[in-house]
């Protein structure tokens, strides 16, 4: 499983014209989800997500996580996180788990999300999505399950 994290003070996802998702500061996290991924990746990667710390203290260091600034979470899936580019111009997704496995496994996720962080907001899954941010920082981070060990 993995995630690419944004730090911003503001993300939004629209759906057919119309915002469906939306916060101020805190996380726009892309989820993907591989063949074998399963609630223990789900369950590391929540709680790693929720408790990373990279917003700035009182001395301007990274040192508070996003409950301690009050920041919120918007979750989109993303399969194109398994992009394998190693041979030709045109990526495949093989590793990439089916959508009919993946989209319970999302859930589960925002479920785990939501018992740290009150009101995650959610892409749609499947969808043709439009995401908006302003990145903080830059600040963009990579988490994959690859590192659990």
């Amino acid at each position: 499983m993995r995630l690419l994290i944004q730090r911003v003070t503001e993300a939004s996802v629209t759906v057919e014209g119309k915002v469906i998702g939306q916060i101020g500061k805190g996380f726009l996290v892309f989820w993907g989800a591989k063949e074998g991924d399963t609630e223990k990746e789900a369950d590391y990667l929540a709680s790693k997500l929720c408790k990373l710390r990279v917003f700035e203290d009182d001395e301007g260091k990274m040192n508070r996580s996003l409950q301690e600034v009050g920041g919120r979470l918007l979750i989109v899936s993303q399969f194109t996180l398994y992009a394998g580019c190693k041979k030709g111009n045109r990526p495949n997704f093989m590793n990439a788990m089916r959508p009919e496995q993946s989209e319970p496994l999302y859930e589960y996720f925002l479920k785990q999300c939501e018992k740290e962080i009150p009101g995650v907001e959610r892409g749609e899954f499947g969808a043709d999505m439009k995401i908006s941010l302003v990145n903080d920082g830059p600040v963009t981070i990579w988490m994959d399950t690859e590192e659990m060990l």
